[in-house]
């Protein structure tokens, strides 16, 4: 199938109310599949030690790839009320001390089975806030994760940051630990947004922070909105648009927020009665879109902007771009060892999450043993569905022929129901057809998630959709 070269509207295509509703429902955001809600308390420390063996004696006739790491430190100060991530809200920095210890330790245990010195080219702090850790406990934790890998000169070395728990010379100290990259969480500039979620941070505090990790030389700022928030409307919504693409971050996310209270305890206090409706959270997406492509960004799938000259724009452009845990990503679709409590790692065929309570996740590590308790190998159907998704995602297109050599399937045989179920979707005028494959339409990039859904086997179910967030 002839590349269409589709990337985002200007002008915004039509949204009817008829379709809205219709796309009024819950699916996966596909950072992986199959999704996590899938893993299996079945899987055990011991098949992990299986898959870190398998990649070391991969990595000995030079088949084990590079590697990439995500550190979770679950630490805050205060609790956002729509935070949905594993977190442990203190304010008793002393508790900081033991986790690094223990992630250390959690990583001697993966080191022992995969061996020391594995070339690393991805690093990812996220949380929680790492900032939360003073300066010497990053000290401490980089100077342990260096002794135990070895990290590529060029690499990409990223942290979250809680604008209100840094300054200039914070951001310095990161700088020289090796950080070449920083997200900021901004969610909204809003004074009355801000207030609703518990979470104030002037226009002013976030612009100069940005303007200083300018100077101290990081590579590429990210900025994280939400839509969707207590007493967001599409006018508050576009001037934050508006500021934010007036401070220039190299790339921005924008998240749907998930409202689901009855899975994360902080979203009880948010009023339901001051969400934005579907209807209107579509107008926000609609107009953050048309916004920042205005501005000169480039709509890289579902929730990632960047400027034309970014990695993560030139990986879109040259299809390059792939899907992980942390969201889009240029790096090859490579091993990921997650570090920490509720940290999911990707390990060959297999996922494998951390225990989700610090208790739970101490307990383990006290005991000599790898602090896995679920996880999933995957099936070669899993395999096959997982290609054709992440094109999807990452590519708004598929090619049956280069699924079927792949995986040495026929595609219309082995997707005949789902290919069927195309139909409807095609009708809406999401996607084109022909009889090598399918395309996103412009208007189909904002049901992006609705269409990956047809060749998901486990999200059919309205039982199962409703674990997820809204696909607007």
């Amino acid at each position: 199938m002839e590349r269409m070269l589709i990337d985002m509207p200007t002008p915004t295509p039509t949204l009817s109310d008829d379709l809205l509703s219709r796309m009024d429902r819950s699916g996966p955001r596909y950072t992986s599949y199959p999704t996590a809600d899938r893993f299996v308390e079945a899987f055990t420390e011991r098949d992990l030690q299986q898959a870190l063996s398998q990649r070391q004696l991969g990595a000995v006739g030079g088949a084990g790839g590079p590697l990439s790491v995500y550190v979770h430190l679950p630490f805050c100060e205060s609790v956002c009320y729509y935070c949905a991530c594993n977190k442990v809200v203190t304010r008793d920095h002393d508790r900081s001390a033991p986790y690094i210890d223990a992630v250390l330790h959690e990583l001697d245990l993966v080191c022992d089975v995969m061996g020391r010195g594995v070339h690393t080219t991805q690093l990812h702090f996220g949380g929680g806030t790492p900032t939360f850790l003073s300066d010497a406990e990053l000290d401490r934790l980089m100077q342990g994760l260096r002794a135990r890998l070895k990290f590529a000169e060029r690499g990409e070395y990223s942290i979250e940051i809680d604008p209100r728990t840094v300054t200039r010379d914070r951001l310095q100290h990161l700088r020289e630990l090796g950080f070449n990259r920083v997200s900021f969480g901004v969610q909204d500039f809003d004074e009355a947004v801000q207030r609703a979620v518990h979470r104030l941070q002037p226009f002013e505090q976030v612009q100069a922070l940005m303007s200083d990790a300018r100077e101290l030389g990081f590579d590429s700022i990210n900025v994280d909105l939400i839509y969707g928030l207590p007493l967001q409307t599409t006018e508050s919504f576009s001037r934050t648009v508006r500021q934010v693409a007036g401070l220039r971050p190299d790339r921005i996310a924008l998240y749907g927020y998930a409202h689901l209270p009855q899975r994360f305890k902080p979203q009880r206090r948010i009023v339901n009665e001051q969400l934005p409706s579907g209807g209107q959270r579509i107008g926000m997406l609609s107009q953050a879109i048309s916004g920042f492509i205005s501005h000169g960004y480039q709509y890289i799938g579902m929730d990632h902007f960047a400027l034309p000259d970014d990695p993560l724009a030139q990986a879109k452009r040259q299809g390059r771009l792939h899907r992980n845990f942390q969201g889009y990503s240029t790096q090859p679709d490579c091993d990921l060892v997650a570090l920490g409590v509720s940290a999911i790692s990707r390990i060959g065929v297999t996922y494998s999450q951390n225990a989700k309570t610090l208790d739970e996740y101490y307990d383990g590590l006290r005991r000599g043993l790898l602090p896995v308790v679920r996880g999933l190998v995957l099936s070669r159907d899993d395999l096959v569905r997982r290609a054709v998704i992440m094109s999807i995602m990452c590519h708004g297109r598929l090619s049956y022929e280069s699924v079927s050599l792949a995986h040495l399937i026929d595609v219309h045989t082995y997707f005949r129901h789902e290919l069927e179920a195309l139909a409807g979707l095609e009708a809406d005028g999401l996607l084109i057809r022909d009889n090598d494959g399918f395309e996103l339409t412009a208007l189909g990039w904002y049901f992006v998630r609705a269409v990956a859904m047809v060749f998901d086997r486990y999200a059919t179910t309205d039982q199962a959709r409703e674990r997820f967030s809204k696909v607007i």
